[in-house]
């Protein structure tokens, strides 16, 4: 069972967002993805905006959240706008793959989501969702991760 879940080092590289060139990057959602997860870390807000196509929609996590109340999602750049600043602006965030899986226009990461803010670490493993159009712009970003199995600690 062990050699199913190792991947190897080199694919773990890439798809920790290390940028080497290597063909599982060469996947539009993947790419996309990708450059989504590097913008956030880097908190280049507009980069990030850039990503999106115009009618897109951000669920993080899908559902009801502290985030999303009503539970349908981020649709539009300004709301996908909205959601960076009241989510991700004042957090430093990191992700750890273990996998991803490419497939038509999406591609599905296996990763863990690390979030710092305010002195406080939290940690959540999460399946996180790309979906791109013809151009490799986003139209969908699903996040699957559950509030009550986040961990929390101090730095």
């Amino acid at each position: 069972m062990d050699a199913i879940v190792r991947q190897p080092e080199s694919r773990r590289r890439v798809l920790a967002g290390s940028g080497e060139d290597d063909d599982m990057a060469e996947h539009p959602a993947r790419r996309a993805g990708l450059a989504s997860q590097s913008a956030v870390r880097g908190h280049r807000r507009d980069e990030w905006l850039a990503l999106f196509a115009a009618d897109a929609r951000v669920e993080d996590p899908i559902g009801v959240s502290p985030y999303d109340p009503v539970g349908e999602g981020h649709r539009g750049r300004g709301a996908i706008a909205a959601f960076w600043d009241r989510a991700i602006a004042r957090s430093a965030i990191e992700f750890r793959h273990t996998d991803s899986f490419a497939c038509g226009d999406e591609v599905a990461f296996v990763t863990t989501i690390r979030s710092t803010r305010d002195d406080i670490v939290v940690e959540v493993d999460a399946v996180v969702t790309y979906r791109v159009d013809a151009d490799g712009k986003i139209l969908a970003l699903r996040a699957f991760w559950e509030l009550e199995r986040a961990r929390a600690s101090a730095p």
